[in-house]
């Protein structure tokens, strides 16, 4: 099974305006498959932007099979090119951050909304979601979803593990001062779950953030395969799966695991 050449786009699109970053979608896919890639991946809240105000945010937010979706969808199909993208969702009145998969062919084949909301932003203006695993089969590889600060906890990339995710993937909207959880947390999870992982972040001011870039993918064997400065960049990296497989057979975190030990974990 070949590896999956994965772009990730490292952008903060334009604040508020859908139309021009899913045109800035369309172009980064276009370069994404041109350069091999079978999947892109973006940010946090791409679609729309993160620093907005909660109003704006729920006037924004779309249906998972929204206009935007479909839009993606053709964006996929027009360039052969799987996407994952994160935007804020509406299911009725309620306004989740979520992040959705949709495969080269235009199909949707997975949405995830985040169960950890960071701070009293996205508290007010998002209600968490409540599923922590979310998959979906992608190239012969085991996909799963989160985001942004989902992936700081260690209870919540474990259950992938347990779930057999292969490569997780993780829009995101890292801000000063928190750099070390790209440069040093993210390696360090994939390296105990056994798995990859694609960490994708946003870049430069934003309201009152200061996103900081470094968007990566790390590997199993704890290296971090690429890694973008802290401007807009497309950078690539490849998901293995015999390296995936190696790893898995040499580290023995998951079947050295004694689960009767941690019941205190759940309390």
């Amino acid at each position: 099974m070949p590896p999956l050449r994965t772009a990730l786009l490292q952008s903060s699109g334009r604040l508020g305006d859908t139309a021009e970053n899913l045109k800035e979608l369309d172009e980064a896919a276009a370069r994404a498959a041109q350069g091999g890639a079978g999947l892109l991946v973006t940010s946090e809240m791409f679609l729309t932007g993160y620093a907005l105000e909660v109003e704006e945010i729920a006037g924004l937010a779309e249906p998972a099979d929204g206009e935007s979706a479909h839009a993606i969808g053709g964006i996929a199909r027009r360039h052969g090119i799987a996407v994952l993208y994160g935007y804020p969702e509406r299911d009725g009145d309620t306004v989740y951050n979520a992040a959705q998969l949709v495969g080269a062919d235009g199909v949707r084949l997975a949405n995830y909304r985040k169960t950890h909301l960071f701070g009293c932003f996205e508290q007010e203006a998002f209600t968490p979601g409540d599923t922590p695993v979310v998959q979906a089969d992608l190239n012969g590889l085991r996909v799963g979803i989160m985001i942004c600060y989902d992936v700081e906890f260690p209870e919540n990339v474990r259950a992938h593990a347990l779930a057999g995710t292969d490569f997780l993937l993780v829009p995101t909207a890292q801000m000063h001062p928190f750099q070390f959880v790209a440069e040093q947390l993210v390696p360090v999870r994939a390296f105990e779950n056994q798995m990859y992982i694609a960490y994708v972040n946003r870049t430069g001011p934003e309201g009152e953030f200061e996103f900081v870039g470094l968007s990566c993918l790390a590997s199993p064997d704890g290296a971090t395969r690429t890694r973008a400065g802290r401007g807009e960049e497309l950078v690539f990296g490849e998901a293995d799966p015999e390296l995936l497989a190696a790893s898995r057979e040499n580290n023995p975190y998951l079947r050295d695991r004694r689960p009767g030990l941690y019941a205190s974990l759940v309390v």
